[in-house]
């Protein structure tokens, strides 16, 4: 199966605390159906010291789930669903059905 969402691309949360917030794909995790996103869904974690970093309370982002991610439209920004066509040269490639624009990657 092809991936709709993929490390890099621009998407907006659906709902939860940060709905409508919109941040860019740092990691998908496909077995868990989750996806890390930038400046999302932060959480505070204790961190216990070790050689590299102090001590103390940090921030960092959660995982989301992909029913609660849409891809921004390329055009204006905008949540939009995707769609799969074939090209001439026999390229897969993603297009945001909202506008028909190809995404890109």
């Amino acid at each position: 199966m092809a991936a709709k969402i993929k490390k890099g691309d621009k998407v907006v949360i659906l709902t939860g605390r940060d709905k409508g917030k919109s941040g860019e794909v740092v990691q998908v995790m496909p077995k868990e159906t989750r996806a890390l996103v930038s400046g999302v869904n932060l959480v505070k974690r204790h961190q216990r010291q070790t050689q590299t970093q102090e001590a103390g309370i940090i921030s960092k982002e959660a995982p989301v789930h992909l029913s609660n991610l849409a891809l921004a439209d390329p055009k204006d920004g905008k949540p939009t669903r995707v769609g799969f066509k074939v090209l001439e040269d026999g390229r897969k490639v993603r297009f945001a059905k909202r506008s028909g624009d190809l995404i890109d990657g």
